[in-house]
């Protein structure tokens, strides 16, 4: 039991750093810079994508993982701008100037973006879980429980 619980630990912080590395290097290629709280926020976003297929079967549709990943990235997002930006004052980031934005936490031109970069962060952490911790070859189907992606 306690082996089975630290092989879980290992995966779940292998693939946190994983995560908010691409986050914090995804932040400093769009805006030249990043700040410490996007690496944790990364690393739980990039976590909230692998476990899509663990909730749900890999029968739904690659589009509906997006939306579930969209969705969760948005309000974790959200969260943490109202905690680093809103209470710490931090200023990490400001949406307030983009249209559609929610207290200028979060906006609908980066969640329309998270949209299309879930499906990287969800097939990246099954690939990474086939490849170096040997779980189940990832496969997919895109509208229709049809396999569209096989390793």
């Amino acid at each position: 039991m306690l082996r089975k619980i630290r092989s879980i630990l290992w995966k779940d912080v292998f693939l946190f750093v994983v995560g908010g590395d691409i986050y914090i290097i995804m932040e400093i290629c769009y805006r030249g810079y990043s700040h410490w709280s996007m690496f944790a926020l990364g690393g739980v976003c990039f976590l909230g994508l692998g476990y899509i297929n663990r909730f749900f079967s890999w029968d739904t549709p690659l589009v509906l993982q997006m939306l579930i990943g969209m969705l969760l990235i948005t309000t974790l997002e959200l969260i943490t701008g109202m905690i680093v930006n809103v209470c710490f004052g931090w200023g990490v980031w400001d949406y307030s100037q983009k249209p559609f934005n929610l207290f200028g936490q979060i906006c609908l031109s980066s969640s329309v973006g998270w949209y299309f970069l879930s499906a990287v962060g969800i097939i990246l952490d099954d690939y990474l879980r086939w490849w170096i911790f040997g779980e189940e070859q990832p496969h997919y189907c895109l509208f229709r429980k049809k396999a569209i992606v096989s390793g």
